[in-house]
């Protein structure tokens, strides 16, 4: 067999386990039917090591002089402001006249008349307008690189669905977890509307928005590992607004990026959900944005939620739109742990209630008899298959060589494959006795003297110089990451 590379839980990180993207995590390969491999620590945040190349068995000794030198390394990559002198940047900015309000497109950063010699050479923007300032989704560019962007930014429609929604399942307090867009429309409409009784706090990865929002308004937050990078005071500031009116009607929306880490995403969100838990049958009510190929793996993590049909769509990205057909409708969904038949989905948009499943399906997702479900996943209207005891896609034919529905033009497979862990058959890698590879914790301890403010990426998603954009934008500075180990 392969060999694949799975987060453990071994033991908790030291605080020389930190490279300049954030705390580490604890990795082993393994190769199917074979004990363990060595341990090590790379980066939470990058799988790929040329823009990330932190590494460190877990049982390697490193010496004085390696780690002084990553711990200077680590703090000469902070960034040039803290979130308290642009929150004082911003006061000083909204004073000037129009004519004055200028932002560096290159450096991502509001300037001040003192600085404008300095980023004389670059392009940027006049006459910034309250508007723009109170919409910094859309004055910030999504962050990229040469095959897919980074950042996916809700379209209004889906925004104001959420929003809409939020506000009619009564919740007063939304927690806003890699979701900017929806932020930006709460605090908007809540500065604007008297009565308008909703708030939000954002955490993010993106520190540009700290130049947007004070310390109650955005906390500087790594979701791959419940990382606060303002500390203890960032984590009380969560902490606090998560209380507010004794912790009633309050709700959590996250949108992480797609091809990040189930194990490691689930873990914060229960951190996260357990700041609030009043008793330990009680779960902070989610919605969790996500892709409906992955309801399985958040299934393992989180038995009570479901998948809402609802068909989540982006601005900045080409296929997630709405109004699309058959195999090109987006594929991203709501996934959550309230009672589906509380979910109203638009029936102008073709969703409908079914009686039957007690829940809003969209109009293609036709109720199985003997499946007693509407099956569908994906929008289209599924088959069912009696040998499979399963419906399954349109497109899917059953193989007896597999024993199994596939794509008719598929190659067949070897079906005795067993359990990659142990090699038995019966049961796969994340439910075997014999590994503790299902299960995950993170590890986040800050190097001795090392401060709040750290850099971090977004997740394997962005290039290098995107990097450099996301955290050092204040000087504009570009580069490349030196090694570290």
């Amino acid at each position: 067999g392969g060999v694949k590379t799975h987060l453990l839980v071994s033991c908790v990180s030291s605080y020389n386990h930190v490279c300049p993207l954030g705390p580490a995590l604890l990795f082993v390969k393994t190769s199917q039917g074979k004990e363990e491999g060595r341990r090590f620590y790379a980066c939470s945040a990058c799988r790929d090591r040329r823009d990330c190349n932190f590494f460190q068995w877990e049982d390697e000794k490193v010496s004085e002089a390696r780690l002084a030198a990553r711990e200077e390394y680590n703090r000469n990559h902070q960034p040039s402001f803290t979130h308290r002198q642009n929150v004082e940047r911003y006061e000083n900015f909204v004073l000037l006249p129009l004519s004055k309000r200028r932002f560096c497109q290159e450096c991502q950063q509001l300037l001040l008349p003192s600085e404008w010699e300095k980023h004389s050479d670059h392009q940027f923007l006049c006459d910034i307008s309250t508007a723009q300032l109170k919409s910094p989704s859309q004055l910030l560019y999504p962050l990229e690189n040469k095959k897919t962007n980074a950042q996916y930014l809700f379209a209004d429609r889906s925004c104001q669905f959420l929003l809409d929604l939020i506000i009619d399942l009564g919740f007063r307090q939304v927690l806003c977890v890699g979701t900017p867009r929806l932020h930006e429309k709460i605090q908007s409409k809540a500065s604007q509307e008297d009565d308008f009784r909703v708030r939000s706090l954002l955490l993010d990865i993106d520190f540009r928005y700290s130049q947007f929002y004070t310390e109650d308004e955005f906390c500087h937050y790594n979701m791959f590992n419940h990382y606060f990078f303002g500390g203890e005071a960032s984590r009380e500031t969560c902490r606090k607004f998560l209380y507010q009116d004794n912790g009633e009607r309050v709700i959590m929306v996250t949108d992480p990026p797609f091809g990040g880490l189930v194990g490691a995403l689930a873990s914060s969100f229960k951190k996260l959900m357990s700041m609030w838990k009043k008793t330990e049958k009680e779960e902070m009510p989610v919605f969790w944005i996500f892709p409906y190929f992955f309801e399985s793996r958040i299934l393992d993590y989180f038995p009570s939620f479901s998948m809402m049909d609802y068909q989540v769509d982006y601005d900045n990205h080409a296929l997630y739109k709405y109004g699309k057909t058959g195999r090109r409708q987006s594929p991203v969904r709501i996934f959550t742990n309230l009672t589906p038949s509380m979910i109203v989905l638009p029936v102008e948009e073709g969703y409908r209630f079914c009686a039957i499943c007690q829940r809003y399906v969209s109009s293609g997702n036709q109720h199985c008899e003997i499946c007693n479900s509407c099956t569908s996943k994906d929008g289209r209207r599924w088959k069912h298959c009696v040998l499979c005891k399963k419906c399954v896609k349109p497109s899917w034919f059953h193989c007896n060589n597999c024993n199994c529905c596939a794509l008719q033009n598929h190659t067949c497979e070897k079906t005795d494959a067993g359990c990659f862990v142990c090699g038995k058959a019966g049961h796969k890698r994340s439910t075997c006795p014999n590994s503790e590879l299902n299960t995950f914790i993170p590890f986040g301890f800050l190097m001795k003297g090392q401060r709040k403010e750290s850099l971090h990426c977004f997740y394997g998603f962005l290039s290098l110089s995107s990097l450099w954009h996301l955290f050092f934008f204040p000087s504009g500075i570009s580069g490349t990451l030196c090694n570290m180990v």
